[in-house]
């Protein structure tokens, strides 16, 4: 039976897998990375609910959200093609497009947890299908990417809700790092709706030949966090 769908297109089995998949609590131990933001705690680059604002709208718009967006959207439209070249290759680019030793980690791990989670509970032939053209780390973006076209979800909503998950987790690490109060955490994810829908429709135009990213301080606060002394996170 097919689903029942609203009336922006995204049935209601497709909407209760993406909230499955992106909720806090699949077992992908995304709770455990800051992708940097512990650094730029320590560093006083993020201080408050503002500058932690500021800082996630570069890393959506410009940075490492933003790369994996446009990968995400990538992969979910190679689902859809019999080219396994395609699909290779944007899975190879995925894992290679880490700044960083932490970030490879943050992103291969989550992708491999995300990828045992799903074949446990919610199995698909997409991820067989990868399985068969490529036998390297799994990129985090390229995993959920592949389930959500695997299991008909389609692309704007699944990617929307990609990025609002990612960044939610970000913010709960500034709230636990700078600290900040939970209100203080709502308001920051409320006011990055426009950056997230803004990177969703870039990174759904972006030719994979284009992508790249320019948040370069993120970027170093990642490399930094390696050799932090004191660290709560993974990354």
């Amino acid at each position: 039976m097919s689903d029942a769908s609203d009336r922006d297109g995204i049935g209601a089995g497709a909407l209760y897998r993406l909230m499955a998949w992106l909720s806090p609590a699949f077992p992908v131990g995304a709770f455990s990375y800051s992708s940097g933001i512990e650094w730029a705690v320590e560093a006083q680059d993020i201080v408050d609910a503002a500058s932690l604002q500021r800082w996630l709208v570069v890393v959506v718009t410009e940075g490492g959200g933003f790369c994996d967006a446009a990968l995400f959207a990538h992969a979910h439209r190679a689902v859809a093609t019999p080219d396994d070249a395609l699909l290779r290759e944007v899975a190879e680019l995925a894992a290679a497009l880490s700044p960083s030793k932490e970030r490879h980690l943050e992103t291969t791990s989550q992708g491999r947890a995300f990828v045992d989670a799903v074949r446990a509970a919610w199995p698909c032939p997409a991820l067989d299908r990868l399985a068969s053209v490529w036998d390297g780390p799994i990129a985090y973006p390229v995993a959920v990417a592949l389930t959500a076209a695997g299991h008909d979800v389609p692309l704007a909503p699944a990617l929307h809700a990609y990025l609002h998950a990612t960044a939610a987790n970000l913010i709960s690490a500034g709230v636990r790092l700078i600290p900040l109060g939970q209100t203080d955490g709502q308001r920051v994810l409320a006011a990055l709706e426009s950056a997230i829908a803004a990177a969703v429709a870039r990174a759904m135009a972006t030719p994979l030949d284009d992508i790249g990213g320019a948040a370069l301080r993120a970027d170093l606060a990642s490399m930094r966090h390696e050799t932090q002394y004191t660290r709560l996170f993974r990354s």
